[in-house]
């Protein structure tokens, strides 16, 4: 065991879980109760609130409330003065050391107001969306219908049958146009699978009619494609999914359309037509689109009118979809980081606005949810998008923690593969993030191991033993699990192209049944325990190849253990986890050892390991 000074249980710890702050969304004006945990061989003396009112920094004091051999309690007032209100917290000791309690962290020097902590007066994201697991389904890939077969493919398209490979070397101009002919009816034949993997929030990538196997270049808002079984099918999936309990999350791109979409054909054909403004049409009629395809072209939301068709009011595409027949719950937004920037134009967070104020209008519980490939700290702070797909915040740091050195995997829009980086590089990482986005937006934001964007987790990791690992990992840590279809069977692939394999229903022998195994459990735990929807994060131990934190909840808090490597045991000061005993909830892999937790003379001995794994035990 580490020197006890210097444990990191024993560091001044604070977030914005229940045990914490005590109101979750408080009201403008008035004031709202933190506490803050100190341990009793920490020499504290004083511990302060300092918040900002207008920008001008201001402190509050502290008072111990509560103390016993473990832990001292500190509450404190904070003033909700602004609709986000920014804070973090002066600690100072007898012998003049002062340090800042920060959402990153504990820090010894006066730093920037990037990583305080933050309490917000907007509503936050809806239960459903923070309690769920999100199951993503490339509607192409997912799997065929009965009618499916029957249907005529169109001229633009190259057909594939179901276990052709994929296309998608270098700049293959067949890679968009693959179609494999997975429909809408086909996912509703599979929602039992659906739900053997513990999924509650079913998101599919866009149904609209658009000249590719990705359709993210829509031709029209205004129904569904007719090779995924057209508007009929989609409200028979909406109703299955309904009927289960569960909800639909749709996928609109709000920063380009197709070019063959009706707005901007009428657009580019006529320089007077009221659509030509929707878009950014240069002097000799070319015009800005996505990243330099000329088939997506850029909207302008700076437009009124535009505004008004896509995201604004009961009109608009954003709220149609909502009512009957289709009764999506809410959206995932592609390209949420582009939206309404260009240059020195940036309207992107009054869009984000509209478009969650539009959703909420239409249903109260919606939930609008922003793709956002790097730092979404400026687009997800109050009443925008409630959360991100978060892939810097999260994948980005499991895949550097869980990388094989022989995984051909990469970031998409990285030229080089993620380095293999040290247990704490990885939890510095993951703290920062966690500490830039605050509380309640990066529990609410997505955890990601790979997508229809991305290589695929098992591609990454290349061993089935440390995919669970980053498995546990997903649903562990605060965020929203989502699970991109085929990931819980361990499909490959080594980028976003290669990844949008098709599900191999026919060939159950190809499953990773163990690894499925895994993905149900861990829904299940989350499911069954409170504090791994909500309850904070406590980092417990910290090395090269093992991870351990604690989810603390009012109900009951949770230990996770994730090791990257077999390694020997961890030992564990018993008091300050709360400890009376651990009861395993779940393993990954056998250890050596009693596989629930007794304290012995005060210290917590997790089992040695043989291999990776994830432990999950009951505090």
């Amino acid at each position: 065991m580490t020197d006890p000074s210097d444990h990191l249980l024993h560091r001044p710890h604070h977030d914005g879980s229940p045990t914490y702050l005590l109101e979750e969304t408080p009201l403008l004006g008035s004031e709202v109760e933190v506490r803050v945990r100190t341990w009793p061989g920490d020499p504290v003396e004083s511990v302060w609130i300092r918040t900002t009112y207008d920008a001008e920094p201001v402190f509050h004091p502290c008072a111990v409330v509560e103390r016993d051999d473990h832990a001292v309690w500190w509450l404190g007032r904070l003033p909700v003065h602004n609709p986000v209100t920014h804070y973090r917290f002066l600690v100072a000791s007898p012998d003049g050391t002062q340090r800042w309690l920060t959402a990153a962290g504990v820090v010894e020097h006066d730093g920037p107001d990037a990583f305080d902590f933050q309490v917000t007066t907007y509503d936050l994201a809806p239960d459903w969306g923070r309690d769920g697991v999100v199951y993503q389904v490339f509607p192409d890939r997912f799997a065929r219908s009965a009618a499916a077969a029957e249907r005529e493919v169109p001229g633009w398209a190259t057909p594939a049958e179901w276990d052709d490979p994929v296309v998608f070397e270098g700049s293959d101009p067949d890679t968009p146009l693959q179609l494999y002919g997975g429909d809408l009816d086909g996912v509703v034949d599979h929602l039992d699978h659906l739900a053997e993997v513990g999924a509650s929030i079913v998101y599919t990538t866009p149904v609209f009619p658009g000249e590719s196997n990705h359709r993210y270049n829509a031709s029209t808002f205004d129904g569904v494609d007719p090779l995924l079984g057209g508007d009929e099918a989609y409200a028979r999936l909406s109703a299955a999914v309904h009927e289960r309990g569960w909800h639909l999350l749709g996928d609109l791109t709000t920063n380009h359309t197709g070019d063959t979409h009706e707005w901007f054909v009428s657009a580019q054909a006529d320089p007077g037509s009221p659509t030509r403004s929707w878009y950014y049409f240069r002097p000799d009629g070319t015009y800005e689109c996505w990243m330099g395809h000329g088939t997506l072209p850029k909207l302008n939301h700076a437009d009124p009118a535009l505004r008004a068709a896509m995201v604004e009011g009961p009109d608009s595409v954003v709220a149609r979809w909502l009512r009957p027949p289709f009764s999506v719950d809410g959206w995932r937004i592609d390209v949420a980081n582009m939206t309404g920037r260009l240059g020195a134009i940036d309207v992107n967070h009054e869009v984000a606005r509209v478009v969650r104020r539009t959703a909420v209008a239409e249903r109260e519980d919606a939930l609008v949810i922003g793709e956002h490939n790097h730092d979404a700290s400026r687009d997800i702070d109050g009443d925008g998008w409630h959360g991100t797909m978060n892939y810097s915040g999260f994948s980005w740091p499991v895949w550097s923690w869980l990388r094989h050195p022989d995984s051909p995997a990469r970031p998409f829009g990285r030229p080089l593969a993620v380095p293999r980086r040290s247990g704490p590089a990885t939890q510095r990482a993951l703290a920062e993030w966690q500490g830039r986005y605050g509380w309640h937006s990066a529990s609410a934001s997505w955890n990601i191991l790979g997508s229809h964007d991305s290589a695929r987790i098992r591609t990454v990791v290349l061993d089935p033993a440390v995919h669970r690992v980053a498995a546990g990992l997903q649903f562990g840590l605060p965020g929203v699990p989502m699970v991109f279809a085929g990931d819980e069977i361990g499909l490959e692939g080594v980028l976003g192209e290669d990844s949008r394999r098709p599900m191999p229903w026919e060939h159950p022998d190809r499953w990773d049944r163990e690894t499925l195994a895994t993905y149900a459990a861990l829904a299940a735990a989350r499911r069954d325990h409170p504090a791994l929807r909500r309850g904070g994060l406590r980092w417990v131990h910290v090395d090269d190849d093992v991870l351990v934190w604690l989810r603390e909840h009012p109900s009951g808090s949770l230990l996770a253990a994730a090791r990257r490597a077999a390694g020997p045991a961890v030992r564990l000061p018993a008091g300050p986890l709360g400890f009376a005993d651990g009861r395993l909830v779940l393993a990954t892999e056998p250890s050596a050892g009693t596989p629930d937790l007794v304290a012995d003379d005060g210290v917590v001995t997790l089992p040695a390991a043989d291999s990776p794994g994830f432990w999950l035990w009951h505090l």
